[in-house]
């Protein structure tokens, strides 16, 4: 897949509408307790600035549900985008209107404007034409640099970028699409999937597409407990979902015809129910799960045969962590692998929240290859969907 990217188009002048996706996290006193996504859009900003480039910035923040949330303003992002930027920002907590638009008139070259929560109104979800016009309203050039949007249907993210001369991708969503598009298009037989997370249902898509194209897949998380089952394995009292288990049977039957070794947890850290400080039990191999305990963390010996196995790899894919992580004693699987990978010499590719927020827990983030920003768009992008976000911005022939 090759875009046009934002680099590649003259700006100098021209009023560019840049989708970002600035939905950080707020501590209670209205102070963004996490920058990364601040930090991620900077590259794109700060190229468009620097070029002469008249900037309306957009994103949303939360789930406001159409009204407007006094805790929801981007006022807190305005005034730290500032400061990273080191050049003013206007914002006047509007998204749309006479005010707007005026703004938009006085804007000169390499002016900064940051529209509100475009999820207070309605349009923006529901992708009305009439809101995407209005956002669409004196821009010459739309830019989409919010990768983890982009398998949303949404007005400012597909509907405006007809009514722009240009569509283009930022920085971060060429980024993304440099780093996932080689795995769907080459086959990696010295390459792992490393799967975790607590649905299974989530994962069926991408294993499905991603199925042969790495000669090993390791799964652990809670969805591990379901292929377990399909097996026949007891697995104690962990939870499992009971429609998934033929298609666990028919993805372990496949993976063995097409010759991929596939792993499971051979030894486990359970406890009675996953709650920070409660006491575990580890279940080592040849062991079975007590019935009234859940395996919520793969065990140490798991830990060393999968780190075995990623050394080995060139590529390694990974979505989801192999226990609850956000409880410290339920951590130490995913951190050691993380750990592991990051003394690697493969290619590591990693999409998912709660996967990225571990590897960054662990200290090893800046030594993986790519962290995908993109969340439920990354795991979209490689079970082979076409993201709407994507497929509205300019093609360029290879």
């Amino acid at each position: 897949m090759r875009k046009r990217s934002i680099t590649e188009v003259d700006v100098r002048g021209r009023t560019v509408f840049v989708r970002v996706d600035f939905n950080v996290p707020l501590n209670d006193d209205g102070r963004i307790s996490d920058e990364t996504r601040i930090r991620a859009a900077l590259p794109t900003l700060e190229h468009l600035a620097f070029s002469g480039a008249r900037v309306v910035v957009a994103s949303h923040l939360g789930r406001p549900g159409g009204r407007i949330q006094l805790d929801l303003t981007l006022d807190p992002v305005a005034r730290r985008l500032s400061q990273m930027l080191e050049r003013p920002v206007t914002y006047n907590g509007l998204t749309l209107g006479e005010e707007v638009d005026a703004e938009k008139a006085r804007m000169k070259d390499g002016d900064v404007f940051l529209l509100e929560n475009l999820r207070f109104h309605p349009g923006e979800k529901a992708n009305d034409p009439e809101f995407a016009a209005a956002l669409a309203g004196g821009i010459d050039i739309f830019c989409n640099d919010a990768f983890g949007t982009c398998h949303r249907r949404h007005a400012s993210i597909v509907s405006i970028a007809p009514r722009c001369a240009s569509a283009v991708a930022g920085l971060l969503v060429k980024t993304e699409i440099d780093q996932l598009s080689p795995i769907l298009e080459s086959d990696f037989p010295q390459g792992v999937l490393l799967l975790g997370g607590a649905k299974v249902a989530d994962k069926i898509p991408l294993i499905r597409n991603l199925l042969g194209k790495t000669g090993t897949m390791l799964i652990g998380g809670r969805i591990a407990y379901t292929f377990m089952a399909s097996r026949g394995e007891p697995v104690g009292a962990s939870e499992i979902e009971e429609e998934m288990i033929p298609h666990c049977r028919d993805i372990l039957d496949k993976a063995k015809k097409k010759g991929i070794r596939v792993f499971l947890p051979v030894d486990h850290v359970a406890a009675v129910t996953p709650e920070p400080n409660i006491t575990i039990r580890m279940v080592n191999r040849g062991e079975t799960i007590p019935e009234n305990m859940m395996g919520l963390d793969i065990g140490p010996r798991t830990v060393a045969l999968f780190a075995q196995e990623l050394r080995r790899a060139d590529l390694v894919v990974w979505n989801g962590p192999m226990g609850m992580f956000e409880h410290e004693v339920f951590s130490a699987g995913t951190i050691e692998l993380a750990r592991a990978l990051a003394g690697s010499a493969a290619t590591v590719v990693a999409g998912g929240g709660d996967t990225v927020a571990a590897i960054r827990r662990s200290g090893a983030a800046e030594q993986l290859t790519h962290l995908s920003t993109g969340g439920g768009a990354a795991l979209a992008f490689l079970s082979g969907e076409t993201l709407p976000g994507l497929q509205v911005l300019e093609d360029i022939n290879p």
